[in-house]
Formats: C-alpha cells, structure tokens, sequence
C-alpha cells in the first residue's frame, strides 16, 4: 500500500515543527498555518472556535491529500489581532473546553459506584433495575449528554 506508518501520521521526527506560519501579502491581517501531523479532527475544531471570535473575519482549513499529514489554516482578523494571537487564544480556549468537557464526564460516570434505592447499584446509564420505579436522585431519566 501506498500508506505511510501510523505512527509517521501523529508523531512529529526530530527538529520538525508542529506549525509553519505563512504570512500573506496580499490580503491584510492574514496568514496561512500549516498544522503539521494533525487533520480534520483539529482543523474543524480550529476553524470552529476562530469563526465564534469576534475579531476574525475569515477562517477556513483545507487537507490537501488524506495521505498527506497536515491540514492548511487560513485565518484573517480585522486587525485587533493577528492571525498568530488568534490562534493562540482558539486554541487555549479549546483546550479549556476540553479540559470542562472531561470534568463534567468523569464527575457523571463517577455516579456508577454509587448504590441506589435499597441497595442496588444504579446503572450509570440510567436504566432502572425491574423493581425500581425512579433512580436515587428522584427522577426516572437520566440526561448524560446535557453539558449545560
């Protein structure tokens, strides 16, 4: 197959950067990053939290070929910022709502070990055991997916 290594896909070689930065000439307040061994994972989550900015005009990403391990940024500011401090603060925020997205997860399946109405273990999933008509904390459902 034509198909490099999994791991050459992730893992960055010895002297080789994570990001190439681009500055673009013709379009003011612009740049291009190209986002070395990373893909639409991290391109659409970029794209995504750089477009929710206020300051940014315009950010798109492209993966020229699916074999190739990098994606390309573009990103334009109205000139409050620039590209590279726009970047950097999508990407702190990311890592922030990640970061709040596996607390709010490990602190619900942290319920599992928790031993419901007369002894029977709950399931975390919400599923009532056959003689139970509503779960520990009073209500018949639980809502796994509500991060609000």
């Amino acid at each position: 197959m034509n198909a490099p290594n999994r791991h050459e896909l992730f893992v960055l070689d010895d002297g080789e950067k994570g990001v190439e930065v681009i500055e673009d000439t013709k379009i003011p307040n612009a740049a291009t990053f190209k986002i070395i061994k990373q893909d639409h994972t991290l391109g659409n989550m970029l794209r995504s939290q750089l477009l929710a900015m206020p300051s940014i005009l315009f950010a798109g990403y492209k993966v020229p070929h699916p074999l190739e391990p990098y994606f390309i940024l573009k990103i334009q500011t109205d000139g409050s910022i620039t590209p590279t401090e726009a970047l950097e603060q999508a990407g702190n925020a990311l890592l922030k709502l990640i970061s709040d997205l596996q607390a709010k997860f490990k602190a619900e399946f942290a319920y599992k070990d928790v031993e419901g109405v007369d002894g029977v273990a709950e399931d975390p999933y919400g599923a009532l055991p056959s003689n139970m008509t509503t779960s520990a904390w009073g209500s018949s459902t639980r809502f796994y997916a509500d991060y609000s």
